[in-house]
C-alpha cells in the first residue's frame, strides 16, 4: 500500500477552510495533519473536507488555542492522544490507518522570545514538552510509525536563513535543538524530509512580518516528518510546496509532503 501524507500548520481550520478545501483538491493527499487549528473538535467544517473526499476525521481541539486534526481519505481509528507537561492543550492527537501505520500530530510550543527558561514560562514548556516527548519515545520505541507536526525548531544550519544571525533567537537556539536531536534519536525517529533532500537551504516557515516574504526568504524549517526506522527506508518524494504562503490570506507555515510504500 502507497500513501502520500501531509502535514500543515494551518493557524485557524475555520478561517482557512477554503485553503484546506483547495490543498485537498489540488494536491491529494491521502493524509493531511493539521495544526494550531484554533476550534474546538464539534467546530471543525469536517463537512467541507468531507465534500473533497475526506470523509474521515480524528481531532483534539480548544476554543481560540492550540488544536490538532488529521484528516484522511483512508480508514482510520483514533489511536488516543497525550496530555504534554499536563497542560490541558490540544497538542497531540493519534490516529492508526488499516495497514498498521500510526500516525502521530504534534505542535509544539513556540517558546515565546526570550530564550531561557529561567525567565519565560513559554520556553520552559517547550523545553519541557521535548523532554517529555524524548522520555516517552524512549520508553516505547514504536514500530511503524510517523510523527509530524509543527515542532517550531529549526534543527540544521541549513534550515534558517542565518544560522548566526538566529543562535539566539527561538526556534534556533542551541538549547532547542538539543532537545530536538535527543527527542528525535531517543525515539528512533528519522527525519524524513532531510534523508530525501540531504542539502541545501530548506524552509517551512516564513514569518508574516515581512513585507515581500518571497523576495526576502528569511524562512526556516519549523515543519517536520519523521518515520521510525522500520518505515522509513519505504518514505520517498518529500517537498514543501513554498507556493502555498503565497495564496490569499494564507498561514505563515507551508505544507510538507512525503509519500511511504508500505
Amino acid at each position: 500500500m502507497s500513501f502520500t501524507l501531509a502535514t500543515w500548520n494551518i493557524n485557524s481550520v475555520r478561517l482557512r477552510a477554503d485553503l484546506v478545501s483547495r490543498l485537498l483538491r489540488e494536491e491529494a493527499p491521502d493524509v493531511l495533519c493539521l495544526q494550531e487549528c484554533k476550534s474546538p473538535v464539534d467546530k471543525i467544517p469536517t463537512e467541507i473536507f468531507a465534500a473533497v473526499g475526506y470523509e474521515h476525521c480524528v481531532a483534539r481541539g480548544q476554543k481560540g488555542y492550540n488544536g490538532v486534526a488529521i484528516l484522511s481519505r483512508l480508514p482510520l481509528e483514533d489511536a488516543g492522544q497525550r496530555d504534554f507537561v499536563s497542560k490541558g492543550d490540544a497538542r497531540h492527537v493519534a490516529a492508526r490507518l488499516e495497514n498498521g501505520v500510526t500516525i502521530h500530530n504534534c505542535y509544539v510550543p513556540a517558546g515565546g522570545d526570550v530564550p531561557d527558561p529561567e525567565v519565560n514560562e513559554k520556553f520552559d514548556h517547550k523545553l519541557k514538552f521535548m523532554a517529555e516527548l524524548r522520555d516517552w519515545f524512549g520508553a516505547e520505541r514504536p514500530e511503524k510509525s510517523i510523527l509530524v507536526g509543527d515542532l517550531n525548531i529549526a534543527p540544521r544550519e541549513d534550515d534558517v536563513w542565518s544560522h548566526k544571525q538566529l543562535l539566539k533567537v527561538v526556534s534556533h537556539t542551541p538549547i532547542e535543538v538539543e532537545a530536538f536531536e535527543e527527542a528525535r534519536i531517543a525515539g528512533g525517529w528519522v527525519d524524513v524530509t532531510r534523508a530525501d533532500i540531504p542539502e541545501g537551504q530548506l524552509y517551512s516557515w516564513w514569518s508574516y512580518r515581512a513585507r515581500d516574504w518571497d523576495a526576502a526568504d528569511k524562512g526556516r524549517r519549523l515543519d517536520h516528518i519523521w518515520a521510525t526506522e522500520d518505515l522509513a527506508p519505504a518514505a520517498h518524494s518529500s517537498r514543501i510546496l513554498r507556493e502555498v504562503r503565497g495564496w490569499e490570506k494564507p498561514s505563515d507555515h507551508a505544507p510538507i509532503f512525503a509519500s511511504f510504500d508500505v
